[in-house]
């Protein structure tokens, strides 16, 4: 395991830097991509060695809803696996990577719209570190996780993600974990081996999810619901969704914005992910 003393480099000193960090958006897909060598979980690890190594990770992940904003600030968050009926294999990880109380209550402190909680019972969930452990996987720079305020809509979110923007100059990567397009009740099991498979209005709204990123069109992307009946079966409950939000409210005026992992799976699911910065 890291020590506290081995991790204490990476938040003692959090002041500003001159290049900002990048902001991802990643399309988690199923918690099995935790453990599989596969072109998603390559393309993570890909990722890490591409962008500057960070201070430190906060992810907001689609599987830590709570009411008001919380903040993980313990030393070391445990490994949750908030899963059932798969390989122990998978419930056997244990991602053993530090916290930091420090930036925890730095976090808040920036957050002028809402207070934010310290939090010292949840940990890191498979919407964290199924993706994290193949980036960091020596579990040596400290992850935290912001929760989503289940009891706000889209807008609210995207505007808290704003707030957030300092830590971007004091080298934090800032990670949404969802999918675009999450319809786990249209699923289809029998297609879950191909490499890429999608219904219509699953590719159909992966396309105009992109489009509207690349155009700059928060405002539709924020009011998802009027972009008709693909939209809706694209994101039947919002959880999978607000991630994304708190990706593109961080975007800056000279930020570019790529895709990757840009893949329709299991008819209903997109893997789909973005890199701002």
């Amino acid at each position: 395991m890291t020590t506290l003393s081995a991790f204490n480099k990476f938040t003692d000193n959090l002041g500003e830097q001159e290049q900002l960090m990048p902001v991802l958006f990643m399309g988690h897909g199923s918690p099995m991509n935790g453990i599989l060598d596969n072109e998603f979980s390559r393309k993570w690890a890909q990722l890490a060695k591409e962008i500057p190594t960070p201070k430190a990770v906060l992810v907001v992940s689609a599987h830590w809803l709570s009411k008001g904003t919380r903040i993980t600030a313990m030393d070391f968050p445990k490994t949750i696996h908030d899963f059932g009926g798969f390989p122990q294999e998978l419930f056997n990880v244990q991602y053993k990577a530090p916290g930091s109380p420090e930036l925890a209550k730095e976090t808040a402190s920036i957050i002028k719209s809402t207070a934010v909680e310290m939090d010292h019972d949840w940990g890191l969930d498979h919407g964290a570190w199924t993706v994290i452990r193949h980036m960091y996987p020596e579990a040596n720079i400290p992850v935290l996780q912001l929760s989503i305020d289940y009891t706000k809509g889209a807008q609210y979110h995207y505007d808290l993600s704003k707030e957030l923007a300092a830590l971007r100059k004091k080298g934090v990567l800032i990670v949404g974990s969802g999918n675009m397009v999450h319809n786990l009740r249209m699923v289809a099991w029998d297609k879950l081996n191909e490499t890429e498979y999608g219904f219509d209005w699953a590719v159909q709204m992966n396309t105009t999810f992109k489009d509207l990123i690349l155009n700059g069109q928060h405002d539709k992307l924020i009011k998802y619901e009027r972009l008709g009946r693909e939209a809706m079966l694209a994101i039947p409950t919002p959880e999978h969704y607000w991630p994304l939000l708190y990706t593109l409210g961080l975007k800056g005026s000279k930020d570019v914005v790529s895709f990757f992992n840009d893949k329709v799976v299991a008819g209903s699911l997109t893997m789909t992910s973005v890199m701002i910065g």
